[in-house]
């Protein structure tokens, strides 16, 4: 499985970004696509995470509300659109992909992509 992150970059507090994850090389039917997130120091954040076959999100409290995660018929790419960007967003954003349907932060990723940094600032 690959996953490639694209669409991060500089954005004043405020604004907003839309992340890619593009998913290839792989037969499931049933998986999930999640966005985590780290900062140097911290922990790695879990953001969102979309069931493909059930089509339904998952989003942490810190991002619910401002933060969208979809798809499309073809399943890829992944989109997160961020909107209303914080300094606190500010990290590298990696996609993971679940084998399975259901989608946790904290577990059951199986693979990752190599993350793009989203830098929020004036």
């Amino acid at each position: 499985v690959q996953l490639v992150e694209s669409g991060g970059g500089l954005v004043q507090p405020g604004g907003s970004l839309r992340l890619s994850c593009a998913v290839s090389g792989f037969t499931f039917e049933d998986y999930a696509i999640g966005w985590l997130r780290q900062t140097p120091g911290k922990e790695r954040e879990g953001v969102a995470c979309l069931s493909l076959s059930e089509n339904t999100p998952l989003y942490a409290e810190s991002v619910q509300g401002r933060f969208t995660i979809s798809s499309n018929v073809a399943r890829t790419p992944v989109y997160l659109q961020m909107n209303s960007l914080k300094p606190d967003d500010t990290a590298v954003y990696y996609c993971a992909f679940y084998s399975h349907r259901w989608c946790a932060f904290e577990y059951g990723m199986d693979f990752w992509g190599k993350g793009t940094l989203v830098t929020v600032s004036d």
